[in-house]
């Protein structure tokens, strides 16, 4: 039974997942359409096709490796002025009828100037004269905006479905309203990176914790720690670690009666913030507050996803660092940092663990899965919006600053300076799919050597 909810939790994410590189494309799909341009092939993965059908003038396909997908936009890159349009000449197509076919000259002094010159070359083959009006690059400004962010913003909007949905009903388990109220106590003292484990029978006897000594029990609600009184859990953490190894004089409120219990903190090693790589000395009382997921709607999504932009942005930048470290625990230098970033396959893995917790309840699992689906959609938009090619962000941006030199044109009463040649960041766009393909491979090949696991 654990092993066919193990592969249910995978299939689902798998599934999911590729559901949202089609609803990905889609959103680039459609409003090209819209826009008047032409989209000649549509594709879930990349390699071999494993299906594809033709519907009007787009072909439609799944391809064999389900790490991505694409839509086929004509006119994407312009033709350069050492690339210019020659004659047309007649030629026969395959019925026998007569077309007019358009050839690009190349130009090839350099190995850069190679490269764009062979992919804009491979551009136009695809080109027909009657696709004149319908090239991608001819398009305004604002509509090839519209065109290149619809595919992450499709993300974003997945997310934010997902995580509005969680939030309004379940409520968000990173941002848990805690109660003063004790949820458990704590038998003996446990080193911190053995949190939350039983109690061994010789930790009873000789490191009892200060809670347990003193009679706090589940439910008890806290109203005044050493004369001062308690108004919320912070302020409690606070006032426990700031009281050393000192006595304690506790309040609670037990079944409506005030009850006085008498203990003496003790001092141990604890991490204080998520994050903390070293535990710090603090007084120690040994207790659990209860603490309920924080419910919202639309408005609290923002706020909470506003703060996970922050985050994001934060990870995208040392994004780098972080894989070099899974480069380092796949050959044993290091140990694998359970809260860095994970492939497709990481996610998979995780999501199987989950589906197959005995010590997770149902709902707590259809949460979790949830939460790790919209997690990695929102990841993946922000991630396609950073400003490079061939990410979508390297096209938004390469149209907004059409957009802004034509504007300041007008406005200054100078010549059109014309449209912005993407093709010219080629090379850069090369580094960075050679990159992330990298990243990409490193973090796939640790998630099979040296996994990230569930926390149990």
């Amino acid at each position: 039974m654990t092993a066919l909810l193990y592969l249910l939790g995978v299939v689902v994410f798998v599934v999911a997942i590729l559901a949202s590189i089609g609803l990905h494309e889609l959103g680039h799909l459609i409003p090209a359409k819209r826009f008047g341009g032409k989209v000649t092939q549509y594709f879930i993965g990349f390699g071999p096709t494993v299906w594809s059908k033709r519907v009007g003038e787009t072909e439609y396909g799944v391809k064999a490796i389900p790490l991505g997908g694409y839509v086929k936009i004509i006119g994407m890159l312009p033709p350069g002025a050492e690339q210019l349009v020659e004659e047309t000449e007649e030629v026969l197509d395959a019925q026998g009828n007569t077309v007019t076919q358009v050839r690009v000259r190349k130009s090839n002094t350099g190995m850069f100037t190679q490269l764009i010159s062979d992919a804009r070359a491979a551009e136009w083959e695809l080109i027909q004269p009657e696709d004149a009006d319908r090239l991608f690059y001819k398009m305004p400004s604002w509509k090839k905006i519209v065109v290149m962010a619809g595919g992450p913003t499709v993300n974003i909007a997945i997310a934010f479905l997902i995580f509005t949905g969680v939030f309004a009903t379940f409520g968000n388990p990173a941002d848990p309203d805690i109660e003063t109220t004790v949820a458990e106590v704590q038998a003996c003292i446990v080193p911190p990176d053995e949190d939350g484990r039983a109690c061994t029978a010789e930790e009873l006897k000789s490191s009892p914790a200060p809670a347990h000594e003193a009679g706090i029990e589940v439910g008890d609600e806290f109203v005044s720690f050493n004369g001062v009184e308690v108004t919320d859990w912070k302020q409690l953490q606070t006032l426990i670690r700031a009281n050393g190894d000192e006595q304690a004089t506790v309040v609670v409120d037990r079944d409506g009666e005030l009850v006085t219990l008498h203990t003496a903190t003790t001092v141990t090693p604890r991490f204080l913030e998520v994050g903390d790589t070293e535990p710090e000395p603090v007084g120690f009382l040994g207790v659990r507050p209860v603490a309920t997921p924080t419910t919202g709607g639309p408005i609290y999504t923002i706020d909470q996803m506003g703060s996970m932009t922050v985050e994001v942005v934060k990870s995208l930048a040392t994004l780098p660092a972080k894989v070099w470290d899974v480069a380092q625990a796949i050959v044993g230098l290091e140990e694998r940092d359970p809260a860095g970033p994970v492939s497709i396959v990481g996610g998979g893995r995780l999501a199987g663990e989950t589906a197959a917790h005995t010590e997770i309840d149902l709902q707590s699992k259809v949460v979790s899965l949830l939460l790790l689906i919209a997690g990695f959609n929102f990841f993946i938009g922000m991630f396609n919006f950073v400003p490079l090619l061939p990410l979508d962000g390297g096209h938004i941006a390469s149209a907004a600053w059409e957009g802004i030199r034509r504007g300041i044109a007008r406005l200054r009463r100078r010549p059109d300076p014309g449209y912005v040649d993407a093709a010219k960041l080629l090379p850069v766009a090369y580094v960075v799919a050679s990159a992330i393909l990298v990243l990409g491979i490193v973090l796939i090949v640790g998630d099979l050597v040296v996994p990230v696991h569930l926390e149990s």
